[in-house]
């Protein structure tokens, strides 16, 4: 199983117009809470959303820069509450370096100038709404790709769900491939930090699984073996 070498078109800029450029003041958000400590996820949850995130970082290959969070607050509206996806993907976006700001702890739209990609959903019990409010309120903000996770089969049968949006309403689609991103998603029977389970994964178009850091790793050194046993049988 190799990395995979995912491949997006780079979006080229728009022409400057030439009209007077206008400065957007940034709205006051001293009332937003943006970190409350609650201790609310399970083991499920916390490995799978660090799953995701890491493979990303360890094989999403672009030309673009990208950001990918787990369990961070996205403010869409000043007047509306955040929302918390278990997982987000934001692409042509970088990480905000100076954390000690308020504004670049969290996904602030109006700072980071656009809506992330997709945003994954794990489901862990049936008070979470994911298939009622919440799909709205991520169709409301505009997320392109919306992903139920329900590992436990606690909504019903389905453990996989991607929706995509289309004039404001999610549609569920029939493959697990989100074309805007150039990614997939896929279950995956294996062992992640010491523990067996049927995890849900990131792939390409073929279905090559994104490795995480430990994968890559040993995957050259399998290359190296075999380079070896090739030169030794020379």
């Amino acid at each position: 199983m190799s990395p995979a070498n995912t491949q997006l078109v780079t979006v080229e800029p728009e022409s400057i117009s030439d009209e007077p450029q206008f400065e957007v003041k940034s709205p006051n958000i001293d009332h937003l809470v943006i970190e409350d400590d609650t201790p609310v996820d399970s083991f499920i949850q916390e490995k799978q959303q660090r799953f995701l995130v890491e493979c990303l970082y360890s094989s999403l290959k672009l030309e673009i820069p990208f950001l990918a969070a787990a369990n961070v607050g996205l403010f869409y509206a000043i007047k509306r509450s955040a929302l918390v996806p278990d997982v987000m993907l934001s692409l042509e976006v970088a990480m905000p370096e100076d954390w000690s700001q308020k504004k670049n702890r969290s996904y602030f739209v109006w700072e980071l100038g656009k809506l992330p990609e997709v945003a994954i959903e794990i489901v862990s019990n049936k008070k979470g709404k994911e298939l009622d409010t919440k799909l709205k309120d991520y169709a409301r903000a505009g997320v392109a790709y919306y992903v139920v996770f329900d590992p436990l089969k606690k909504l019903d049968e389905s453990v996989v769900r991607v929706y995509g949006l289309r004039e404001g309403n999610y549609f569920q689609l029939e493959t697990n491939w989100m074309e805007g991103v150039g990614l997939g998603l896929s279950l995956w029977d294996g062992e992640f930090e010491g523990k067996h389970y049927n995890w849900l994964r990131w792939c390409d178009r073929n279905g090559n699984l994104l490795l995480t850091g430990d994968e890559r790793a040993t995957e050259v050194e399998r290359q190296l073996d075999l380079e070896r046993q090739r030169a030794e049988q020379a």
